[in-house]
């Protein structure tokens, strides 16, 4: 919650409130005898609230389905802000400063829920109940074959039709001592999208004073069948003012699942080194892109312990002095270039998002591992728990 000072009270009586009486100490009465020495304009800018730990606050974002979505907005005690509506998980805006301190936002998105529901190329959303790809929509358990919506191409992609994306979670907000939370929960039901099994998913965001977003997911299921949920946000540091092909990108991965033309893993890991794939060594963007057949869409295989949450990926924009550091449990992350933006989508405060404007590091398991049995695994069984925990830190180079 926001701390309100004495002083602010006392001069709020003394220009909007004339018949209340505050008791001050000599302090504090100087403090107003300086302001009252301002013009009021001056005063009125000099009275913003304090905040004293990182808070959360919510307001309508309208309505699908005849139901009410809500926006909810993170602050930390650094200035950072993130928003969050409960229809997708989607995180809407993270706004955080640059190297002279004018703050900006650096996710794509659009200004009113009514984008999100009719042109968005997954902006943001909590992606499931499965991320990426799954050939043809099909794979096999347990002697059964389960056939999947297919929305792309011939295959299913990101949960299908109607995936975790495009349903209103219900939600909790969370102040205490270490950020502030939003907690959502979403009951996937045996036989959604094709899927077996009832899936108990929560997704919980926090924002703390160290400035970083985390992000933890857990989910249950009644019966065996695949999960991998991941967010899905477009960055650019430069507040999509120009493309992402100048930001430095940092990739801790030797390897990435190769893909045929349909963007399904062949099975083969190559290794990156000496070659455009490479992140290792920090590199613009656009430095080797027209190397790269379409762009980058690949998933990297990360140099890291199962389970581990190490570092995963870095941003660097020069041009703001911005920079996201991501780290994950996930053993990959899928690097996509924005190379299907075609300006055909207007976003936030009118910004056309043209080809490369955004990019997205999902952490992830790699695609259509139910029909990759040497991939890691997916498929999570009754009384086993899906965890997974990404988390998001923002700073300024200068």
């Amino acid at each position: 919650m926001r701390k309100i000072s004495c002083v602010f009270l006392a001069v709020m009586a003394l220009f909007v409130l004339p018949s209340c009486t505050v008791t001050l100490n000599e302090n504090e009465k100087d403090k107003v005898t300086a302001l009252s020495d301002s013009s009021i304009m001056e005063k009125i800018e000099n009275l913003v609230p304090t905040i004293e730990n990182p808070e959360i606050m919510k307001k309508p974002f309208g309505k699908t389905g005849g139901k009410e979505v809500f926006l909810y907005t993170m602050t930390n005690t650094n200035g950072i802000t993130v928003k969050i509506t409960n229809y997708g998980g989607i995180i809407t805006s993270i706004l955080v400063p640059d190297q002279n301190g004018k703050t900006g936002d650096i996710v794509l998105g659009f200004d009113s829920l009514d984008g999100y529901l009719n042109n968005s190329p997954y902006f943001g959303v909590i992606v499931g109940r499965y991320s990426n790809r799954i050939a043809k929509g099909k794979f096999s358990l347990n002697g059964k074959t389960y056939q999947l919506a297919i929305n792309n191409g011939n295959n299913s992609l990101h949960g299908g039709l109607k995936g975790f994306d495009k349903v209103i979670w219900d939600a909790k907000e969370i102040e205490d001592s270490t950020g502030a939370h939003l907690r959502l929960t979403y009951l996937s039901k045996d036989g959604e999208e094709g899927y077996p099994g009832n899936l108990k998913v929560e997704v919980l965001y926090t924002l703390n004073d160290r400035n970083e977003l985390t992000m933890e997911i857990a989910a249950e299921t009644d019966k065996p069948t695949p999960v991998n949920i991941c967010n899905h946000s477009y960055f650019n540091l430069s507040e999509a003012d120009t493309s992402i092909l100048g930001h430095i990108l940092t990739l801790y991965a030797d390897q990435f699942t190769e893909v045929n033309n349909e963007l399904i893993p062949t099975g083969r890991l190559p290794f990156v080194r000496k070659t455009p794939m490479d992140f290792n060594n920090s590199i613009a963007i656009g430095e080797r892109i027209a190397q790269v057949k379409g762009g980058y869409d690949h998933n990297y295989v990360l140099q890291k312990k199962a389970g581990e949450l190490s570092m995963a990926a870095k941003v660097f924009d020069p041009r703001t002095g911005r920079q996201v550091e991501i780290m994950t449990t996930q053993p990959g992350v899928q690097f996509y270039s924005g190379n299907f933006l075609d300006g055909t989508i207007t976003g936030k405060g009118n910004k056309v998002y043209k080809k490369h404007y955004g990019l997205c590091l999902e952490t992830q398991h790699f695609p259509d591992s139910p029909n990759q049995p040497e991939f890691p695994n997916t498929i999570l069984k009754p009384g086993e728990k899906y965890l997974h925990k990404t988390v998001y830190k923002f700073s300024v180079l200068k």
